[in-house]
């Protein structure tokens, strides 16, 4: 399994939700866009068209812009005059993908596991398919890419439409996410998505702590060099 995906570190989860709603608001609220940190917040905890649903604090949105900014996946814009910082992502840029391509990785990142027909059903405000062989052809091209940034999954058992998921997070996350869907439906439930969402700020604070630990051991080691 590689750990990299175009030769950039894999997403965690917090990094794919925060760049799905700038692709999403950027489609969506043009006038609003590029995002403040406020409303980046909000889009990333909102309740509907989101799965798993997930409660994420305004600091570890911070964070994570930081580390996505690093990776060129994201701008930070300082307008003269302005109080705060916007935000805007690069994901058509990085990838060299059109609106239809990047309506249909964005709704994949927002929404986990779908098949064509739902993907097209969802998307109408970011990009408009004509038909479900659209989709079928966005997603073909994102499973061309090298490295692919789609993967298209296995027929589930009692199912006649494939589904696909993205690969930013990397093959074992989507795996992971296959399995938690075959054994329970949607992972999208409220409870289930406030249950992930404490796991995933877990995370980012053991994150914080082993980052402290590194800078701690760095210094301790330079007064005997």
């Amino acid at each position: 399994m590689t750990n990299e995906i175009g030769g950039d570190a894999l997403l965690d989860p917090f990094e794919v939700r925060v760049l799905a709603v700038l692709a999403e608001k950027e489609a969506l609220t043009p006038d609003n866009y590029p995002l403040s940190l406020n409303t980046l917040t909000n889009g990333c905890n909102q309740l509907s068209s989101r799965d798993p649903v997930m409660s994420i604090s305004e600091d570890t949105v911070a964070e994570v812009l930081q580390r996505l900014m690093q990776a060129k996946y994201v701008n930070g814009i300082t307008q003269a005059g302005a109080r705060v910082t916007k935000y805007e992502h690069r994901l058509r840029i990085k990838f060299s993908l059109e609106q239809d391509k990047l309506a249909v990785l964005t709704m994949l990142m927002l929404r986990g596991l779908q098949t064509a027909g739902e993907i097209r059903t969802r998307s109408g405000r970011l990009h408009d398919f004509k038909s479900v062989a659209e989709v079928e052809h966005a997603l073909q091209f994102l499973i061309d890419k090298y490295p692919p940034l789609v993967s298209k999954l296995p027929l589930a058992p009692g199912t006649k439409e494939p589904r696909y998921g993205h690969l930013l997070a990397g093959e074992e996350a989507l795996a992971r996410e296959e399995t938690a869907a075959s054994l329970g439906g949607s992972v999208g439930g409220a409870g289930q998505g406030t249950k992930i969402g404490a796991l995933e700020q877990e995370v980012q604070q053991l994150r914080r702590q082993v980052d402290d630990l590194t800078a701690q051991f760095a210094a301790f080691r330079q007064q005997f060099e």
